[in-house]
């Protein structure tokens, strides 16, 4: 009834609408709004990301004057610092005189050194990282190795086994250590083997995730930093990876990690005796960690957590970059997304976290804790993941649209130049990449700037923890089931299957591309198109080039696939 009086209403009732007035009036509001809502917004925006690009050109070059000052001047960490290599003791027995007495050589001034290798389901891995802490040059009384396996693969898990069992018949000291959830992943592991008995003799422990080779004298090396220097609570060691070449992902990963070590991590180190510990390849004074309250499973890098709660104490740390360790950068986007979101979400959840507890610190310096704040925390891992996408691929497309907006030639093109320029000096051989890099490093920040919000929020993703695959050798050989010597071979009843059969199930198109970077390369190239067509601002080659990058990325042409399960 109430639709039919409507209906009646409006036939009996002359309505005129003034379509052109109408129109007038919605094209009026939309010139205010643009106007005085989004001209201004997006004003703010370029200003906002200009300031914050300078901030990071400022950074770049205090770290690249600091270390070429050091490397011209000498400046090395055995200089810094006191360090002489450990010599085993010496003892007289068996008679009063030197020629009757007989001279034995001990290990006693050799410290008890932990090395922790945690583990979730590394079966490609898992041989050459036992086997390389197993050659660690140290007395075998004096270090003990432990491998935390949190592996849910029943099958991984009696092969990690098996393996420390066959490095124990061979009189290692190494012990196999689970547990019966993964609460806390990997900073539950490490808190949990901390917590064994024969850790307590222990002074110092040095770390290897699963994929890490330590070259054999990795001890001998770093442990005299920590005996000679008691207020020296880690030394860091630099990474060096195996399969770089393997495709233009990990070349790209080369050369960001490489700029972190070479320069990020010295500088801190020279000048402030900071850094955030990267979470494998470093040695810890165990009486430090207990100080700072051990390993929290509050965020994602428990790692960085545990530094900064140490460095608030007042210890300080070393990189020596001298001493490397081999090991696998993730060679499948998907891996290597995950992992930088963690990287990403992780420190912005921490330094949420940490505000004001760094504020209220009364044992360090002003300076120290402007450090932390600034340099390492909003500069380093807060403006550095958000201004990339914001300026690079929003606001300097979005610019095209809006002729008020005029971005300065030094915004758009020197001050970016140099700083990556300046990054670029962490791999001298991958210069003629340079541009490729950057491109790629552009479209990671869409996947940083979430992950740096997320954390910020504290948003459902915060403390989602996927490890990084590890290929190992899958893409070269065999599976690593072979040449496990005259170990016992795993006794399997071949009529039940271990993993239920599943049913293949079609591919989603949102699930078999990545469609995030569909969008955006798709919206860059729109404003590229605008630029040339209307704007004429000359960001069109950039816009171009950009979108395209996207696209690839999208469309998976970008690492390796996997070797097939079938």
């Amino acid at each position: 009834m109430a639709m039919a009086a409507t209906a009646w209403l409006w036939v009996e009732v002359p309505v005129r609408v003034d379509w052109p007035a109408v129109a007038a009036q919605c094209a009026w509001a939309g010139e205010q709004a643009r106007a005085f809502l989004v001209v201004p917004a997006v004003r703010l925006l370029v200003l906002l990301s200009l300031a914050m690009t300078v901030m990071i050109l400022l950074e770049k070059l205090f770290v690249a004057a600091v270390c070429y000052a050091a490397k011209a001047f000498g400046h090395r960490p055995e200089s810094r610092y006191q360090w002489r290599p450990i010599a085993a003791s010496a003892c007289k027995t068996g008679g009063d005189d030197e020629e009757d007495g007989i001279v034995v050589v001990g290990s006693a001034a050799f410290p008890v050194v932990l090395v922790q290798i945690p583990m979730y389901n590394e079966r490609e891995v898992y041989k050459v990282s036992i086997g390389a802490a197993c050659a660690l040059e140290w007395p075998s009384d004096r270090m003990v190795i432990q491998v935390l396996d949190d592996s849910t693969d029943p099958v991984v898990k009696d092969l990690v086994k098996i393996e420390c069992q066959r490095w124990k018949s061979k009189g290692v000291n190494i012990r196999y250590e689970v547990r019966q959830n993964r609460k806390g992943y990997k900073a539950g592991a490490l808190k949990e083997g901390l917590m064994r008995d024969y850790v307590r003799e222990c002074e110092f422990i040095a770390m290897f995730d699963a994929d890490f080779q330590p070259e054999s004298d990795f001890l001998l090396r770093t442990i005299p930093f920590l005996v000679h220097n008691p207020d020296i609570a880690l030394v860091q060691a630099r990474w060096k990876f195996v399969n770089s070449d393997e495709c233009l992902l990990t070349r790209f990963q080369e050369m960001s990690l490489d700029y972190h070590f070479k320069f990020e991590q010295e500088a801190g180190s020279i000048v402030y005796s900071f850094f955030g510990f990267n979470g494998t390849a470093g040695v810890w004074r165990i009486s430090a960690i207990n100080d700072a309250g051990g390993w929290k499973e509050r965020t994602t890098v428990e790692d960085m957590d545990l530094a900064v709660r140490t460095a608030l104490l007042g210890l300080k740390f070393v990189y020596v970059g001298a001493v490397k360790v081999k090991s696998e950068l993730p060679s499948t986007f998907k891996a290597y997304r995950f992992q930088q979101h963690r990287w990403s979400c992780g420190p912005a959840n921490l330094f949420k976290k940490m505000l004001v507890e760094i504020l209220h610190n009364k044992k360090v310096s002003f300076w120290s804790k402007l450090h932390l704040l600034y340099d390492f925390f909003f500069v380093g891992k807060i403006t550095a993941h958000t201004v990339t996408f914001i300026y690079y691929c929003f606001a300097i497309p979005v610019s095209v649209f809006f002729p008020e907006i005029q971005i300065p030639l030094w915004g758009v093109v020197y001050v970016p130049t140099v700083i990556t320029l300046c990054k670029a000096l962490g791999s001298p051989s991958s210069f003629h990449l340079v541009i490729l890099w950057v491109l790629f490093e552009n479209v990671m920040s869409l996947h940083r700037i979430k992950a740096t919000i997320t954390g910020l929020l504290d948003a459902r993703r915060v403390n989602e923890w996927v490890v990084t695959e590890k290929l190992g050798d899958a893409n070269k050989t065999e599976p690593a089931m072979e040449g496990l010597d005259d170990v016992q071979v795993i006794d399997v009843d071949l009529t039940t299957p271990l993993v239920p059969k599943l049913e293949k199930r079609r591919t989603r198109l949102w699930d078999k591309y990545n469609c995030s970077e569909i969008f955006v390369g798709t919206c860059i190239i729109i404003c590229g198109c605008y630029d040339v067509l209307y704007a004429n601002k000359g960001y069109y080659i950039y816009l171009f080039i950009q979108g395209l990058a996207f696209l690839v990325v999208g469309f998976e042409y970008i690492g390796t696939c996997p070797p097939s399960t079938e």
